[in-house]
């Protein structure tokens, strides 16, 4: 009977231990994301409170295909990186910009997001046909980004705004020729506003790429899941319909 109970007591110990390294393995598959859920049109809430936007969608897509669940963690972004090397999250999809500098100290994945400077005017203007054509022209830009450095580069007459949205007005409004901005930001603004009258100039302007950001220590396994999952959902035309949903383009490829 002693033996019995011995034999029982030790079947019950192994069935505990399966049960929890099973649990154990569940948990390691879910892949913890940090987000700033604020972020329109990337990562933000809808009018029903759901965290929603292209960011969050391509990740979900991109966790279910490579087998993981997906849990997001909202924080600023003033936060991000310091959350992410604490240990916080396992990694962050919010258009982080893959650069050299941020090479040195994180690891990324394959890129999920592709953009470049464009330059908008309005529709009716037919005397800036390229950037170089806005020598000597008045431009709204924010003095202290790259579009703005861009601008003087090219020997415009700067008008400072605080934004986007700011910018944009101006060249409405006649009261500038033009602005330098985020292709990314222009398309969505398009997107909302289909009816207005502007319209996108390409040129050299610097070319952008965003994925999911990792430390160095992440084990190298969950990255080459993410990026298998990445090229797989480039190829099938998911991501692709996901960018065409929020900006009405495929910006998912270069």
């Amino acid at each position: 009977m002693k033996k019995l109970l011995a034999l029982l007591t030790a079947f019950i110990f192994v069935l505990a231990a399966c049960g929890s390294n099973e649990s154990k393995e569940k948990d390691s598959k879910t892949l913890t994301v940090g987000t700033e859920g604020t972020y329109a049109p990337f990562t933000f809430h809808d009018k029903d409170g759901k965290l929603t936007g292209y960011d969050v969608e391509v990740t979900e897509a991109v966790a279910k295909k490579a087998g993981y669940k997906v849990k997001f963690v909202e924080t600023q972004w003033d936060s991000m990186f310091s959350g992410l090397n604490a240990g916080r999250f396992d990694t962050v999809a919010n258009q982080v910009g893959i650069n050299s500098e941020r090479k040195e100290k994180y690891n990324f994945s394959n890129p999920y997001t592709y953009s470049e400077g464009v330059l908008v005017v309005r529709k009716n203007n037919d005397t800036i046909k390229s950037f170089d054509d806005v020598k000597g022209k008045k431009l709204a830009q924010t003095l202290t980004s790259n579009y703005g450095k861009l601008a003087k580069d090219k020997g415009a007459e700067i008008t400072s705004v605080e934004g986007f949205n700011q910018a944009i007005e101006m060249v409405l409004s006649n009261r500038v020729e033009g602005t330098f901005n985020d292709k990314l930001s222009v398309l969505d603004y398009q997107k909302q506003k289909k009816s207005a009258d502007i319209k996108l100039i390409t040129g050299n302007a610097e070319k952008s790429q965003s994925g999911f950001v990792f430390t160095k220590k992440t084990d190298k396994k969950v990255i080459e899941d993410i990026n298998k999952a990445i090229d797989a959902l480039q190829k099938d035309g998911t991501l692709t319909k996901i960018s065409k949903k929020w900006f009405g383009e495929d910006v998912s490829k270069a």
